[in-house]
């Protein structure tokens, strides 16, 4: 049905303001008019006339009268089968995500309340960032997106898509522990996402950072990264998440004491013209992300094209019919003679 309802559509669907009219149509024809009569001296004389007065002779006259009207009307409407086509332009903005998995970001220092407020549920970093990159993707149905995984170095995890349905599903099935994890290579991941970017033709190309540590692996200075990426034209915004002691309750050490570089990563993102950002709760999260999307806006274009097939020829051919169905009820067989 609901897909029916996506396809049918009328052309002029004002007309169908004038099956308002059938219903008064069918409620006069039921209003007696003024009586006459004729006298006859002796009823011989009607006999001589002719036979019986066909009693059933128009019975469904009206019926048919009022559907013909009814088929005349929506004809006028002219139904129409629709097949809409739509075809979308990408806006020219190219992001490449950059997600941290070393082993620090299994720490579970993230809270969300439940829905009632009743109680806290634990998240872990990496997952509490994957939940809020998820929104952002789908947020930006007309971005190229894609995604790099770096721990002690980076892994492609998917290139630069517009298919955000399979990018978020391999982003969904990535974890810590998926790569080497013992270690935090911020600049080799940088490198990494603008070569990716690099190759490509696109009026802006952004790179979204996320990690909640410094930089202690790989050949690459991040601010060496940043210097090369700068004249490329590739803006790096950086997102620390966690906190700069490394744990937000520092009586707990079963949590890693990982701190972030806050210096480094603000000074990459002054480099490239970006911002920094630090986030140690779910809210400031959102809010983080939420404030990129603002920074970097879309200017997608789509157009439709409507493929459309005519059907008022059936409606009208069905009043045809039905108006010569009620001009022909007259005809009926008529009733035996006593």
């Amino acid at each position: 049905m609901r897909d029916f309802l996506q396809h049918f559509a009328f052309q002029h669907p004002w007309w169908l303001l004038s099956l308002l009219l059938i219903p008064p149509l069918l409620f006069l024809k039921n209003i007696q008019g003024s009586e006459s009569s004729i006298d006859f001296p002796s009823l011989s004389i009607l006999s001589s006339v002719g036979t019986r007065p066909r009693e059933l002779s128009g019975a469904f006259s009206p019926l048919f009268l009022a559907l013909a009207l009814l088929a005349c009307g929506l004809a006028m409407a002219r139904p129409q089968w629709r097949d809409i086509l739509t075809t979308r332009s990408a806006s020219g903005i190219d992001i490449l995500v950059a997600l941290d998995v070393s082993e620090s970001m299994k720490t579970d220092d993230f809270y969300e309340d439940n829905t009632s407020g009743t109680f806290r549920r634990k998240k872990q970093r990496v997952t509490a960032a994957k939940e809020v990159i998820e929104r952002f993707i789908q947020q930006r149905p007309d971005d190229r997106i894609g995604l790099i995984a770096f721990g002690a170095r980076p892994y492609s995890v998917c290139p630069v898509t517009l298919d955000h349905s399979w990018l978020v599903n391999r982003l969904k099935e990535l974890g810590v522990g998926d790569l080497d994890s013992n270690g935090t290579a911020i600049g080799s991941a940088i490198a990494a996402a603008t070569t990716r970017l690099n190759s490509r033709d696109a009026k802006s190309k952004v790179i979204v950072l996320v990690t909640d540590g410094a930089s202690n692996s790989g050949p690459l200075n991040p601010l060496q990264a940043a210097r090369a990426t700068a004249p490329l034209g590739v803006r790096v915004y950086t997102i620390a998440i966690g906190t700069a002691e490394g744990r937000l309750d520092p009586a707990n050490i079963a949590q890693s004491r990982q701190e972030y570089d806050a210096a480094t990563l603000r000074e990459i993102a002054r480099i490239t013209d970006g911002e920094f950002f630090e986030a140690s709760t779910m809210e400031s999260l959102r809010e983080t992300f939420a404030n990129i999307d603002k920074l970097e806006k879309s200017d997608a274009r789509s157009a439709s094209v409507i493929d459309a097939r005519e059907l008022y020829l059936w409606f009208l051919g069905a009043a045809f019919l039905l108006a010569f169905l009620s001009l022909s009820s007259f005809a009926l067989v008529p009733l035996p003679a006593p």
